[in-house]
């Protein structure tokens, strides 16, 4: 029997039943995956828990919403991350995921706003654009003629007079960004609704439109950057002729090198990004699994500084590093979640 309750335990554990701290044993410190938008921040928070908790830092890796959301979601045990960035709200499926594998006590916090930005270089043709002229110029498939095509525009002047007569080439984040999510839904998406047969089509079924809408261009006109949206700023500086896709607090720090290209009429600024009138704006989260406080140490105390007022209010660390802060009210609910640890319903 003896050799046997090893084993049981192990299992239950696996299966969410049972979850001791032991199972931790070999690590003591707080492990964090996802969102390249929302790492700057989060290591920011890192490093004041270091200096401020006499615990060690947290270790913050840049592996993309998707890519976090899958390593969050796998388990539980000192293998797996305790918190994920995302720049997006969890999905459902990711929750169920999550719900497979034992993680069935989640924690969400979100922790300001941000936008997503489209931006040329300083010195590049200057040029504003609408949703429906962003889907015009980056989806797979467009309407031309009252039937759907292949995209067949090569230059941006082939979409609207007045649009500059060069080639559309956009640098932007890889499928696992929460940024590419945000991206093709709140832009391309919302974009494709303003034609009647991609309207209609959303009308009998929403699954192939979404299919349509959501769907990038893979002849060369976007391309994919990679994660770091530092490396799409690059990009940009060496060419003129190009546009990119990456989180406002990426453009706010490149303002000297860099222009946005306003959507609707609007530019991605705090103001706007906050009252929602910028059509790009989005929340972002941190995830937490509430099966690993009391395991790791340090954990709840790390959300409660990440949701303190000198950390994520309006005056606070994550203000002046370029996060739109949460309205008073969001801010105290959030605090409420940190504090007696909330577990999250399913998204719809």
């Amino acid at each position: 029997m003896r050799c046997r309750l090893p084993l049981l335990l192990l299992v239950l554990g696996l299966i969410g039943v049972a979850f001791t701290p032991s199972a931790f044993a070999a690590r003591n410190q707080i492990r964090i995956v996802g969102s390249s938008t929302v790492y700057p921040f989060t290591t920011s928070v890192a490093e004041h828990f270091g200096a401020r908790s006499g615990l060690r830092a947290p270790v913050v890796d840049s592996t993309g919403t998707g890519g976090g959301m899958q390593a969050f979601c796998a388990g539980l045990g000192e293998a797996f991350p305790d918190l994920t960035n995302a720049s997006r709200r969890m999905k459902k499926s990711e929750f169920e995921n999550c719900r497979k594998n034992g993680v069935r006590e989640i924690v969400e916090i979100q922790i300001g706003f941000d936008g997503v930005a489209i931006a040329n270089r300083k010195g590049a043709p200057r040029f504003e654009l609408t949703l429906p002229q962003l889907f015009l110029a980056l989806g797979a498939e467009v309407p031309v003629a009252g039937r759907l095509v292949k995209n067949p525009y090569r230059r941006w002047s082939q979409i609207a007079p007045g649009l500059p007569d060069i080639p559309i080439l956009a640098f932007g984040p890889p499928p696992t960004s929460g940024t590419r999510d945000s991206f093709v839904e709140l832009g391309l998406d919302a974009g494709a609704r303003s034609f009647p047969l991609l309207a209609e089509l959303r009308k009998t079924d929403e699954k192939a439109f979404e299919a349509i809408a959501r769907r990038l261009r893979e002849d060369g006109a976007w391309t994919d950057a990679g994660e770091n949206d530092n490396a799409i700023v690059q990009r940009l500086l060496t060419n003129p002729n190009a546009v990119g896709v990456f989180g406002h607090s990426f453009l706010e720090e490149n303002l000297d090198r860099l222009q946005p290209v306003p959507i609707d009429g609007v530019k991605p600024e705090t103001d706007a990004i906050a009252n929602g009138a910028y059509p790009l704006a989005r929340s972002m989260f941190i995830y937490m699994k509430r099966q690993h406080v009391g395991a790791i140490p340090g954990l709840q105390q790390f959300l409660r500084l990440y949701t303190s007022d000198g950390i994520m209010g309006s005056k606070g660390v994550l203000a002046r590093k370029g996060l739109i802060p949460l309205l008073p009210p969001l801010l105290a609910a959030q605090q409420a979640r940190a504090r007696d640890l909330i577990p999250m319903q399913s998204p719809e």
